[in-house]
């Protein structure tokens, strides 16, 4: 197991765009990383040609995942923050109608998506089940790039060593020259030592640490860009109607539910909408009904190819908003700090499954999706509850324990059946 650098709040949540953060963010972020090193290595201006080898589950599931749109719009240089979603399929089709794919926007190559990406489903290679493969053809040379998605957006790759040895390194989201943080953890115990020790909630720990590297600004910003793209989500999600796509013929839900739940009421804007559901009242069945309604709404726009975040993974995306927007509009949890510490606490749990086992659903299961989400839900809104650290992560621990031994069998390759379910 690779032990990676401490990992930050904004590594666990990733903005990106759905369905899977192992088959389509990762892979993307793949394509974004290779086109740096051809940049330095060769220059873009030399490359004739790529083929992109996809092994194992990128192989079996990638169609239904997006996985070689995921790969071309990184190619491209297209960045999933910010990219125009409703673009994709445009673009994609220009490829397709052109044969020809522009690389970072500024170097074209011939470009036939059938034969230059090749989906090796009886094939896999041994660090781990997600792995892509970019061959890049100059005049003179053929260099290959070995990348492995690993679950959540995270990826790493092979190197080659001077005497020829291969080894697998993380591919850092952050700036790997980053500052030695102050409360540095792998396991529960080390987390609860440093809590102890300074009497700072799991949060505090969190916020600590990214301030070593990132002002106290820059901080609460990214955490609101985080927060603001999720609450995004829940809305579009809620007034989107239709079915998903995928040739399952799945009809969203949660449009129908949010106008059930409203009884058709009219509003305009956001923050009218949320004022009436506050309004509805505090009945269980009512409060459990938006529950689900928030991440029905956030699952199928990441099904969608839409804008999610990463919580800790595409698959499990919906959660973890809709359990933060549970807390702010029936448990009066809503102020901005609020929201920071939810996010912070939730990110600390997701770094001990990261770190002692795996959020990659190709790995763990679901389990290691939906049962990773859940549990990071628990201990944010524990701790915004009042739970010192030891509840926090013991709430954790009761989510995870009734999600164990589910396993990752999506229908048709699409995270649809039974994924938004779960």
């Amino acid at each position: 197991m690779i032990m990676e650098k401490t990992i930050s709040v904004f590594d666990m949540f990733k903005i990106g765009v759905g369905p899977s953060s192992s088959h389509t963010l990762g892979p993307w972020k793949a394509a974004l990383h290779c086109l740096d090193l051809i940049e330095v290595e060769l220059g873009l201006n030399k490359v004739l040609g790529i083929d992109v080898l996809l092994y194992g589950s990128l192989a079996k599931t990638g169609k239904g995942h997006g996985t070689d749109m995921a790969v071309l719009m990184g190619l491209m240089g297209e960045n999933p923050i910010t990219t125009n979603t409703a673009l994709i399929q445009e673009k994609l089709n220009k490829i397709h109608s052109s044969q020809q794919l522009i690389l970072n926007q500024v170097h074209p190559i011939l470009f036939i998506k059938d034969q230059h990406i090749q989906f090796l489903k009886d094939e896999s290679l041994p660090h781990h089940p997600n792995a892509l493969l970019f061959v890049v053809h100059t005049e003179s040379k053929e260099l290959t790039y070995t990348y492995y998605s690993i679950g959540g957006g995270f990826i790493e790759r092979t190197i080659i060593e001077k005497e020829g040895n291969e080894t697998i390194i993380p591919v850092e989201n952050n700036d790997p020259s980053s500052n030695e943080v102050p409360f540095d953890f792998i396991n529960t115990n080390d987390l609860l030592h440093h809590c102890m020790k300074t009497g700072y909630s799991i949060s505090s720990i969190i916020m600590e640490n990214e301030k070593v590297n990132m002002n106290e600004q820059s901080l609460k910003n990214g955490l609101d860009s985080i927060w603001n793209t999720m609450l995004a989500c829940i809305y579009k999600g809620c007034h989107t109607e239709g079915q998903l796509p995928g040739g399952l013929q799945v009809r969203r839900r949660a449009f129908d539910l949010n106008k059930k739940l409203l009884n058709n009421a009219t509003y305009t804007t956001q923050e009218e909408w949320l004022q009436l559901i506050q309004k509805g009242g505090a009945d269980f069945k009512y409060i459990l009904d938006w529950v689900s309604c928030f991440a029905l709404a956030v699952n199928e726009e990441n099904a969608s190819f839409g804008r999610v975040v990463t919580a800790p993974t595409n698959g499990a995306a919906g959660v973890i908003p809709a359990v933060l927007l549970y807390t702010i509009l029936f448990c009066k949890k809503y102020t901005v700090e609020d929201i920071h510490q939810f996010l912070c606490t939730a990110s600390a749990v997701g770094v001990l499954f990261k770190n002692g086992a795996t959020i990659s659903a190709a790995m763990g299961g679901c389990q290691a999706e939906i049962g990773v989400s859940s549990a990071m839900a628990a201990a944010g809104l524990t701790e915004l509850l009042g739970g010192n650290q030891k509840q926090v992560l013991m709430a954790a621990e009761i989510a995870m324990e009734h999600h164990l031994g589910l396993t990752c069998d999506p229908v048709g390759g699409l995270v649809q059946i039974p994924c938004i379910e779960r």
